[in-house]
């Protein structure tokens, strides 16, 4: 029986010990900010990105895993007869998983490797990267952790709150005056991905739509404690980790005291498109 490897790339929300545990490869995607470009997670840590991204006078850029970069990957993993589950963010957010298709095919490698769309990004891509490598250490064949993996991508949740719209606005998904109306009035965003298409899900204003983003947060989560494992907060922040998010973390805690909960600030690569001081809280049902 060939050994099954997980590969996937920088915006997955993972820490170093996971990694090194369960062996993942991770494929760096390209930040440029302040006229510099850097390997994201190798060349630049998160937090030094956001410290210039703050500084920076332009919206960062970013850009996909090369494709020689991604052939080298997979060549290196299927040197020893290996099969490879390519787990990548979501399609819409990212050419990487169309990337790393080609990349298959530029090797000769597509019997042995198989790519994922997770549709979504930061923990939740994450999570299924976890899922994979611990099925793969259990014997689970290839067929099985994918079809595993689609069971949870069904009942996966992300919720984003964009509260500082500068770089929704930078980067042209506002007009510019209704950024600045936007920023007069102390709008903010609440963002979701269903079946890996980024969409607005509500609008508010100020603190108190955001209290409200956090009560209904929370109340899916009582709603499902004993089917949720794992929750993931990401965040955006040049302060460290917010208290805020610590508190929120152990209300979690407080729902269900089994529940993993991972607080981590979130990759370049979702920082550039949600801003100084967005968050997230990504988990799946089971």
């Amino acid at each position: 029986m060939s050994k099954i490897k997980i590969l996937t790339d920088s915006s997955a929300q993972l820490t170093p010990e996971e990694i090194e545990k369960y062996h993942i490869t991770i494929v760096p995607l390209s930040v440029t900010v302040g006229g510099k470009t850097y390997l994201d997670g190798v060349e630049i840590t998160r937090q030094q990105f956001v410290d210039k991204m703050n500084e920076a006078e332009e919206l960062p850029k970013t850009s996909q895993p090369s494709i020689g970069r991604l052939v080298d990957a997979i060549n290196d993993l299927t040197a020893d007869g290996s099969e490879v589950i390519g787990i990548f963010l979501a399609k819409v957010l990212s050419g990487t998983v169309d990337a790393a298709r080609q990349a298959a095919e530029i090797a000769k490698k597509t019997a042995m490797v198989h790519i994922v769309d997770s549709e979504l990004t930061d923990r939740a891509e994450g999570f299924q990267a976890l899922v994979a490598a611990r099925d793969a250490e259990m014997g689970k064949s290839v067929d099985q952790i994918l079809e595993h993996l689609e069971k949870i991508k069904k009942t996966q949740r992300l919720r984003m709150m964009i509260v500082n719209l500068e770089n929704v606005i930078k980067g042209g998904r506002l007009g510019p005056i209704s950024g600045k109306i936007a920023n007069l009035l102390n709008i903010r965003i609440e963002l979701q991905m269903p079946n890996g298409k980024l969409k607005v899900a509500k609008k508010g204003r100020g603190k108190k739509f955001t209290m409200a983003f956090d009560q209904r947060v929370l109340d899916d989560i009582e709603a499902n404690k004993d089917k949720i494992k794992e929750v993931g907060i990401s965040y955006v922040s040049i302060d460290g980790v917010p208290q805020k998010l610590l508190d929120f973390a152990q209300k979690i805690k407080d729902i269900n005291s089994q529940i993993d909960v991972l607080v981590r600030e979130t990759s370049p690569i979702i920082a550039t498109h949600a801003g100084m001081d967005a968050y997230a809280i990504l988990y799946y049902t089971e």
